[in-house]
């Protein structure tokens, strides 16, 4: 069992890892898709503001999502301070981390512990949920998860853990701008970014630039590692050629 979570598993075909890198891009871009696969980032946003919070001393309450993607994430303690700070702060910079993280595991052959590791954090996060829905977001989540990483063959868990990955990349940046959308039409005056700008005296666009930078960063450095070795992108022969 140690050998199969901490072992090296062989790298997958590099057509398999482009593919499942389109089918993310398309997941992020094609709106009906989107809006089902966007609660798989709300459940990594949220799950940011809770470890935050528990990391930095707050009591966490509890979290919340919802059928609208959106989430709250409740934790007790002072009003102010750098506790609060880290905690509004890491909602929009975790899924972009956490893709940049998977691409790191899944560059060492790292594809079961990746697996595994992303079902820790579920269970872990399903201790807080505190809504019916919240639940099931979870608990379905970690049951793909579950299954492709027990029944799956070796190529299927590959495909799988590079799609993931490729998804929280390019799905960071697209709820930034979501939100930037919504502050501009006053749609969101409680949002993150304007929470740390009250906490901070910083504007809130300084934070949404911040939350944009760092999922373009995470893009590019987690795109570099996902990305096949140029040795390996040849063709098989064909008969008679």
């Amino acid at each position: 069992m140690w050998d199969l979570v901490f072992g090296r598993q062989d790298d997958p075909p590099w057509w398999l890892v482009i593919l499942v890198g389109v089918i993310a891009f398309g997941a992020v871009l094609h709106g009906p898709t989107w809006r089902l696969a966007r609660n798989v980032v709300t459940i990594a946003h949220e799950g940011g503001h809770a470890l935050a919070a528990l990391v930095t001393g707050r009591k966490l309450d509890g979290i919340r999502l919802h059928s609208d993607t959106s989430g709250v994430t409740v934790s007790r303690g002072k009003p102010h301070g750098p506790g609060m700070v880290f905690t509004a702060l890491a909602g929009y910079l975790t899924p972009p981390l956490l893709g940049l993280a998977f691409a790191a595991l899944l560059s060492v052959g790292r594809t079961v512990l990746m697996l595994w590791a992303s079902i820790a954090l579920l269970l872990a996060m399903l201790v807080m949920i505190r809504n019916a829905f919240g639940v099931v977001s979870v608990v379905g989540t970690g049951a793909i998860v579950f299954l492709v990483s027990f029944l799956g063959t070796d190529t299927v868990q590959a495909g799988f853990a590079y799609l993931a990955a490729w998804f929280l990349l390019f799905a960071g940046a697209r709820p930034v701008v979501e939100l930037q959308r919504m502050r501009s039409r006053r749609q969101a005056p409680s949002s993150d970014a304007d929470q740390l700008a009250h906490l901070t005296g910083v504007p809130g666009l300084v934070w949404v630039s911040l939350f944009a930078f760092v999922a373009v960063a995470a893009l590019l450095a987690g795109g570099q590692l996902l990305a096949p070795d140029s040795s390996t992108l040849s063709l098989p022969d064909l008969p008679g050629f």
